[in-house]
């Protein structure tokens, strides 16, 4: 018996396959038996990860039965469904998911509840300074202003603390926090009043690092990187292109 194609219990991938039995008895009588096993997969429509956003699948990842899970970069929150299922109907189940960008709340009562609204979104870096004319201060911000694509790619926001109470100025981007709360901050992080510094804050709210003069972005950014929780960060932002020179 001579076999041409895959052999009895394989497994049979999508596709058509071929199958052909020669047989010969002692007389060199030949018979011949071919047929096609056509294997077809329930497939639903190809989906993509969101904008400023990830996705993960199973198997295939658009068969009958695959999950897609989908997470946002830093900065961004997740609205519609987080995980996807491809069901029989070949229709997939929840709402299309989006990412959109991160709005702070200046207007919270206490330090703590600042903090909470970048947990497991944001790092956080604050520059604190006794006025704007301190010289490490800015040199500091121009430096990670020349940083921005480094900063972004590693969910940074950079929290300015400018001046000393009650002339005291809280700053995250274009959000200006009220006196009373940048105080609270410093004195929740135990920040200096009267001197230049810098505390780093990651995603679980954790003080990783204190600085008292200038660092450089490439120093502050081979810190990150070391962290477990960036190392899984780079894996996903090298298999979705997201790249920076800095």
């Amino acid at each position: 018996v001579i076999l041409k194609g895959l052999p009895p219990g394989s497994n049979f991938p999508e596709g058509d396959h071929k199958i052909q039995y020669t047989v010969y008895d002692r007389a060199e009588n030949k018979g011949t038996c071919k047929f096609r096993v056509k294997v077809r997969v329930k497939r639903c429509g190809k989906l993509n990860a969101p904008e400023n956003g990830y996705m993960k699948c199973s198997s295939d990842g658009d068969n009958y039965g695959a999950t897609c899970e989908f997470s946002c970069v830093g900065g961004y929150e997740l609205q519609g469904s987080p995980a996807r299922v491809c069901q029989s109907n070949l229709a997939w189940s929840g709402t299309e998911p989006t990412c959109a960008a991160m709005n702070v709340n200046v207007g919270v009562r206490t330090a703590a509840a600042l903090l909470d609204q970048f947990y497991e979104k944001r790092r956080l870096l604050i520059v604190s300074t006794p006025t704007a004319r301190n010289l490490l201060y800015r040199l500091q911000l121009g430096m990670l202003q020349q940083a921005q694509c480094g900063l972004d790619l590693r969910h940074i926001t950079v929290v300015e603390l400018v001046g000393v109470f009650p002339t005291l100025i809280g700053r995250i981007r274009t959000k200006i926090m009220p006196p009373a709360l940048a105080l609270q901050l410093r004195l929740l992080l135990r920040i200096p009043l009267y001197s230049f510094s810098m505390v780093l804050v990651d995603k679980h709210g954790m003080d990783k690092e204190r600085y008292v003069s200038l660092v450089t972005p490439v120093a502050l950014f081979n810190l990150i990187d070391t962290f477990p929780l960036r190392k899984e960060e780079m894996v996903l932002q090298s298999e979705m292109g997201q790249t920076c020179n800095t």
